[in-house]
């Protein structure tokens, strides 16, 4: 029996912001349908005794009024609500959740700090690509979680007692300035202190951050042309900048989106803490949290083993692409990914591959500017497990993936650093060509032979005389990339 909605939602009552999300389930992979956020600011509300008060409850039903139309046509048992760290505390949370319910006409659950770590840690898996260990940081209005897992399964986690509007009204009211960001960082240490030795003795291998925190970093780096790696360096620069404006009425930072403001320094200092407490090397972004993770919790699947996988095998699908010439594209560029020094990162190799899987997609549209389209078609679709510098990265090498060279795409993009991404360009648009008969068995053996960018592409003795067109593309291949200051010679020898 059909269900009778493809729809689902998820309703998240934050301490800073209330979320929504709804997403239809379609064809073995899930397409949002609608992101809805507005700043409440709830847990500004809580006084000494923590109750909650009025007008701020007011701000949250005005919001949920907003909300409610959006579930009237998706069915109940899709549909999931929750609220978290703020109503935990609250002391009349009964009164702010009695009304609420009336206005969305559905149950409302308050989940513990433990039970929201956990959704989170569900909505990471299904929406973040990764292997081993990770570490994930979400930096709510009034609580942070810290969950280490692998795959799909979360193996230590916590919900500590400090967020961006708590830190905001303790540290940040009246000036940004060293001694505050002091003061706050040492707080938020003092709350970390009593988990981390679990923490340490675990370990991860990679960290990534699924709060609003991250995502305003990530817009500021990115902004200021940096790569979207969040690095401890990074942090106590901006932290900087932050400094010299001295109040929160004249902070302006390039990158920072004036609704993030009000709370960013606090944020910032609970994550250099985290960096300092933690010794993390790096964090980049997730690709979603706790709405992804309630709504994952809805949905009938239930594999995280690989996002990235099943986003390229339903994107494939959707486009109609070939998946059997992408996939002997894929190889043939991986194969020479393999032999080229220095050794590219695991990263740079996993981009390469989806590049060479969605090459085709512009093809949909029409031959002459498939490049163009296809460029258009990754940049604007939602494809979860890449963050949208990735996603950006990929279009710039399918841009780039026949015709004239365009290297300052590759310099302005911030995925990779300038000279593997060009690497990756190089190796697409060889691998493109070398496959260009389509059929199985026509991927000669090559060997790369290079002097740091002199490269010497050797093929097996009489292969161009049995294969002329494509022979003769490569020569021209050759001359573009040699004339754009990449020097690369086809060669026939017994390498």
């Amino acid at each position: 029996m059909s269900k009778v909605s493809p729809l689902y939602a998820a309703i998240d009552l934050g301490s800073n912001s209330f979320h929504m999300l709804i997403v239809r389930e379609l064809s073995g992979s899930v397409q949002t349908i609608a992101k809805v956020k507005r700043k409440v600011r709830l847990a500004a509300g809580l006084d000494a005794n923590d109750k909650l008060d009025h007008a701020s409850m007011v701000r949250g039903w005005q919001c949920l009024s907003l909300f409610a139309e959006q579930l009237r046509d998706i069915p109940e048992a899709q549909i999931k609500i929750v609220a978290t760290a703020t109503l935990r505390r609250a002391t009349n949370a009964d009164e702010f959740l009695q009304q609420a319910e009336k206005i969305l006409n559905h149950k409302i659950h308050i989940i513990s700090g433990e039970t929201e770590a956990k959704i989170i840690y569900r909505g990471v898996a299904h929406t973040s690509s990764g292997s081993g260990k990770r570490l994930v940081i979400d930096i709510g209005g009034a609580s942070t979680e810290l969950v280490v897992g692998e795959q799909s399964e979360a193996l230590l986690l916590n919900s500590l007692d400090m967020g961006c509007v708590t830190w905001l009204k303790r540290f940040f009211q009246q000036e940004l300035s060293e001694t505050n960001f002091e003061l706050a960082i040492d707080a938020a240490k003092e709350v970390i202190s009593p988990v981390l030795s679990d923490y340490r003795r675990l370990g991860w291998q990679s960290s990534v951050g699924a709060s609003g925190t991250i995502q305003a970093l990530l817009e500021i780096i990115t902004a200021q042309g940096l790569d979207e790696r969040i690095t401890y360096q990074k942090l106590k620069a901006i932290q900087q900048q932050v400094v010299a404006c001295g109040t929160l009425e004249k902070l302006d930072i390039k990158g920072l989106l004036e609704e993030r403001k009000p709370v960013f320094a606090s944020g910032l200092a609970i994550l250099i803490a985290l960096f300092e407490s933690l010794q993390i090397e790096s964090l980049s972004l997730a690709g979603g949290a706790l709405r992804e993770g309630l709504v994952y919790g809805l949905l009938s699947q239930k594999d995280t083993s690989s996002v990235r996988a099943r986003t390229v095998e339903s994107f494939v699908k959707r486009h109609r692409i070939d998946n059997q010439h992408a996939e002997r594209v894929a190889n043939c560029a991986l194969t020479m990914a393999q032999q080229v020094t220095p050794k590219l990162s695991d990263r740079a190799l996993s981009l390469l591959k989806w590049a060479a899987m969605f090459h085709e997609v512009g093809l949909n549209i029409e031959f002459k500017k498939a490049p163009q389209h296809a460029a258009y078609i990754i940049d604007h679709s939602d494809l979860p497990g890449f963050t949208s510098a990735q996603k950006h990265f990929v279009s710039c090498l399918l841009l780039n993936q026949r015709g004239d060279w365009q290297s300052e795409l590759l310099a302005q993009q911030n995925a990779l650093e300038k000279p593997e991404a060009l690497v990756l360009a190089r190796l697409l648009r060889i691998a493109i060509i070398v496959c260009m008969r389509r059929t199985e068995g026509s991927v000669p053996k090559i060997s790369v032979l290079q002097a740091e960018e002199d490269w010497r592409l050797c093929f097996p003795p009489t292969w161009n005389e049995q294969h002329p067109l494509r022979a003769a593309e490569l020569e021209l291949e050759a001359k573009v990339q040699s004339q754009a200051g990449y020097p690369l010679e086809i060669i026939e020898a017994l390498c």
